[in-house]
């Protein structure tokens, strides 16, 4: 017998579903919640904590709980326990009926490892606890979820998608997901320019940070008092760079370009929108850097297809202002990826549609001899000189395969040298990174070719009688 409720287990923190919601935005302030298939509750409990309007629902532990309509429902390991394919497609359909503004699915898949033993059954496996899994691929999963409901996701996490009932805010999401991270230029608006007009002025720096170009006047909440005191919009932002005299507003606004570039390629995936379907923001930025959709759309093709291009791949790594590059390969630390050329930061794009966001990766290979893109987690890498891999999760492209590797355990992984390869220029700890890197070069310990894993790391450093202490190099 099939017992489903031992499925359900206790947490103390949000799932990783929910966590990846809270942190995308997908929650806001004031919206209402379902979970469906709420299990013990623990993710209602964590969320009534934030403040958020909740209710849930399960057929064992909460058979009362109330099934209202709400902004946002959660369906979190649920139909992954279902052993009937039509039940499945029911209780997906029977959870998105509820589902006013977005929906949360997170389904196990074949990534992630089952560390028990198994039996097969139907389309999954039964565990010794008498439950049954279903392990999706990837593709799998999201082909059908998109299938069933009608409607294209976006892939959050391993095994997490999000389903939104507008395809326009959609988009709106989507396209976040690849704005760069910019540094705002400095100290926002002077004290030299008409302190009177700051609160005024603020929303309109703020604005073009975010997108890259001037607002229209209904985008902007101060544009009364802006045109007031300045006659419009332009001459507002004239006077703000003319004591600003930054050359961080040039490079926001190329920024903005590329990220719309990469937003366009990635929606060549599914069904790219007609221009008059898009968010008027989006008609609005596409306008103001491309000039036609035709054209950004033919831009961005191009930069997608030439990712199959090894040279091509290879000539943009060369031209990025900072990753380790080896003979295979590209390695980039997270917090710099979105500052990349846009070829490269599409060939990453390629992957994160099908996988979303890997919990914990912060080192990201791109590989240059073939299609594959693999996310490295390395835990301790700001505080461990030499940190090692704790886990990798590695995605072929041409086979739409993903799989999880496990390190953690493992008595020699690999570790990682010369950190300040990886970063950006204004990553925190570059200069410790940089000095620990010229000692060990000087030192001649980077000459050898064992140095890769652990063990094979202490063994050089002890055959050349030297320590690494904090990110100092010393003598034994």
């Amino acid at each position: 017998m099939i017992e489903r409720h031992k499925t359900a287990i206790g947490r103390t923190d949000l799932s990783r579903p929910m966590q990846l919601a809270v942190t995308a935005g997908l929650l806001s302030e004031g919206d209402t919640f379902l979970d469906y298939g709420c299990g013990r509750g623990d993710d209602l409990r964590g969320l009534e904590a934030l403040g958020f309007d909740c209710c849930g629902w399960d057929p064992v532990h909460r058979p009362d709980g109330e099934l209202r309509e709400s902004d946002v429902v959660n369906l979190g390991y649920v139909v992954n326990v279902i052993e009937d394919p039509k039940e499945r497609v029911d209780t997906l359909r029977a959870a998105w009926a509820k589902a006013k503004r977005a929906m949360v699915i997170g389904a196990r898949v074949d990534i992630q490892a089952l560390p028990e033993e198994v039996e097969e059954h139907a389309d999954g496996v039964i565990t010794t606890r008498g439950t049954f899994q279903k392990f999706y691929a990837q593709a799998e999963l999201r082909g059908w979820i998109d299938d069933v409901l009608d409607t294209q996701s976006v892939a959050a996490g391993p095994g997490i998608f999000f389903v939104f009932r507008s395809d326009k805010e959609r988009q709106l999401f989507a396209s976040s997901l690849v704005r760069s991270r910019l540094r705002s230029p400095v100290g926002r608006i002077s004290e030299a320019l008409f302190e009177q007009h700051r609160e005024a002025l603020d929303p309109l720096v703020g604005f073009f940070e975010e997108r890259g170009r001037l607002p229209n006047e209904d985008e902007l909440s101060s544009s009364v008092a802006v045109i007031k005191a300045f006659g419009s919009i332009p001459k507002a932002f004239r006077a703000v760079r003319s004591v600003l005299a930054d050359a961080r507003w040039n490079e926001i606004e190329r920024a903005r370009r590329d990220d719309l570039l990469v937003y366009l390629a990635m929606e060549r995936f599914g069904k790219r929108a007609a221009f008059g379907e898009l968010p008027p923001e989006l008609q609005h930025d596409i306008k103001v850097f491309f000039g036609a959709y035709t054209r950004a759309c033919a831009e961005s093709d191009t930069v997608l297809f030439s990712t199959g291009d090894r040279a091509l791949v290879n000539e943009s790594c060369n031209e990025a202002e900072y990753g380790k590059i080896t003979p295979d390969g590209i390695y980039v630390h997270r917090s710099g990826f979105d500052q990349l050329p846009p070829r490269l930061r599409v060939y990453e794009g390629c992957a994160r549609f099908m996988v979303g966001e890997v919990e914990g990766a912060n080192i990201i290979k791109l590989d240059r001899t073939r299609p594959k893109v693999s996310y490295l987690s390395y835990p301790d890498f700001d505080k461990v000189a030499h940190p090692s891999l704790a886990s990798s999760v590695v995605v072929w492209l041409d086979t739409m395969v993903a799989k999880r590797y496990d390190f953690a355990h493992r008595r020699n992984p690999p570790v990682l040298h010369r950190k300040d390869a990886f970063v950006p220029p204004d990553y925190p700890g570059l200069e410790k990174f940089a000095r620990l890197t010229r000692q060990e070069e000087k030192s001649g310990l980077l000459d050898d070719a064992s140095i890769g894993t652990l063990e094979g790391w202490n063994a050089v450093l002890e055959q050349n009688g030297r320590k690494v202490a904090g990110h100092v190099l010393r003598k034994v």
